[in-house]
């Protein structure tokens, strides 16, 4: 089942896509339980590691390490402006 959807970063990742119901428990793919009909949530929060070894590849996916990036991030509102 898995094997069709489309490959992508974060909250679709096979793990970040399991869901969890809030009601009844129920494990499946869907926000909404198939079972119940309640509200499901991520069954599991995405792991983390600083030894994260795919690091580097995913700044050059997001186009961290290109000059222009930087100017791409929001900035916060200066204090003269509140």
């Amino acid at each position: 089942m898995l094997a069709g959807l489309h490959r992508q970063r974060g909250s679709e990742m096979a793990r970040q896509m399991m869901q969890k119901c809030k009601d009844c428990g129920y494990h499946s793919l869907s926000t909404t339980c198939p079972k119940c009909g309640g509200v499901s949530q991520a069954a599991a929060p995405i792991k983390w590691s600083p030894e994260d070894k795919r690091a580097h590849l995913r700044r050059k996916l997001d186009g961290v390490e290109d000059s222009g990036w930087a100017e791409t991030l929001p900035t916060l509102a200066s204090s003269e402006e509140e």
